[in-house]
């Protein structure tokens, strides 16, 4: 569990963190190499999901060696799709990653929302909804790591 007190806004109490793949943690269907470690690494401290539709067909494949639960999503209503993932795991219990306008609602409904701006893009949709914006996914995974960065931003 990652647990941090953020004064005037809320205390944290992380068991999942789930991230959206193609344009957060993947570019062109590939994850980033630095992000399988901090992947790997936060996963002895929360539970990693990653849920994709998977548009260029290499998700399992380049997550074998990420310790993670991955799930693949039908085309349709995947905004939706995320969402439910999020309220079944419990909303107060997880920290969502996105970008896209498929992430918008997740990012919304997950206690903490984190926002991702790489070289895909980002959807105003997702931004919008999110609590903190990223330039890259290392930056948001390190703030689990470093969790007085997420004090410094949130805190009233």
């Amino acid at each position: 569990m990652i647990n941090v007190e953020i004064p005037g806004f809320k205390r944290l109490q992380l068991e999942h963190i789930v991230l959206d793949y193609n344009g957060t943690i993947a570019e062109d269907g590939l994850v980033l190499e630095r992000v399988k470690g901090l992947l790997n690494d936060l996963s002895n401290n929360v539970e990693i999901h990653v849920i994709t539709a998977d548009t260029f067909g290499r998700a399992a494949e380049n997550l074998e060696e990420v310790k993670c639960h991955l799930t693949i999503l039908e085309p349709d209503n995947q905004d939706m799709a995320k969402e439910n993932y999020i309220l079944k795991l419990g909303i107060d219990k997880v920290a969502a990653i996105g970008n896209g306008r498929n992430d918008m609602r997740m990012l919304d409904v997950a206690t903490l929302g984190i926002g991702v701006i790489q070289r895909e893009g980002a959807a105003f949709e997702a931004l919008k909804n999110a609590d903190v914006i990223c330039y890259s996914i290392t930056d948001a995974l390190e703030l689990f790591r470093n969790p007085q960065r997420l004090i410094a931003t949130l805190r009233s």
